[in-house]
């Protein structure tokens, strides 16, 4: 069962909400909270596998609270969940590591596979505003965020890894890249792992912004050679 929990300023929408996601019969909403200062307090003692993360709320929104909460927790997983595709907030949430940012017209199928896929290492973005980020995206590779890494580790790097990179930097999610390289989605995991700590990067964000710097993710490739 997948443990959710959504923060939400509007008490009927995120009791609306645990309602019809509750339905799907393999999420379980386990807590509730209006904002990012009670959900903090909230995941020390529960520990969500997911959070569902309203993104203009008073006090801290939720471009603030994903990168609190991914800082704290790493392994749980945010998806940004709001009415405004406003640019800043789609930059700022996956800049902070957010699985997936998805619009709260979206269909209750929609959301909960997007919960499936963000907890299986996936990510997910509203087909509405996916050119937006990916846009975005681009423009922060080529721009002012640089990312560095050793040359000497990047030298060091064995061909499987370089391939999980470029897909990495393509934007497939785990489950693609098992699907790619025939290996499993726990290996590919493994191998993500392995590489952020040979390479010195944060997180899978970073990875593949650099993929892109660095021209790996440019490269034809052929998945299997």
């Amino acid at each position: 069962m997948i443990q959710v929990m959504i923060v939400d300023d509007q008490e009927m929408f995120r009791e609306s909400l645990k309602i019809l996601i509750q339905t799907s019969g393999d999420i379980n909403v386990m807590h509730c909270a209006s904002g990012v200062a009670e959900a903090l307090d909230a995941i020390e003692e529960k520990q969500p596998d997911v959070v569902l993360m309203d993104m203009r709320m008073p006090g801290k929104d939720g471009v603030e609270g994903t990168r609190l909460i991914k800082s704290r927790y790493p392994e749980i997983r945010v998806i940004v969940l709001t009415t405004f595709d406003d640019d800043e907030y789609v930059f700022g949430a996956l800049k902070y590591g957010a699985s997936g940012y998805i619009l709260k017209g979206s269909s209750i199928g929609e959301l909960s596979s997007a919960i499936r896929i963000a907890h299986s290492g996936g990510a997910l973005i509203n087909p509405g505003i996916a050119t937006k980020v990916i846009s975005q995206f681009s423009a922060m590779a080529k721009g002012n965020e640089v990312i560095k890494v050793d040359e000497a580790s990047a030298a060091g790097l064995n061909e499987n890894e370089r391939r999980i990179i470029r897909a990495v930097g393509h934007g497939l999610s785990n489950r693609e890249i098992s699907g790619k390289l025939y290996l499993s989605e726990g290996t590919v995991r493994n191998y993500i792992s392995t590489i952020l700590l040979k390479l010195g990067l944060r997180d899978r964000t970073q990875l593949a912004i650099w993929a892109v710097q660095n021209g790996m993710a440019m490269q034809k490739t052929d998945w299997n050679g």
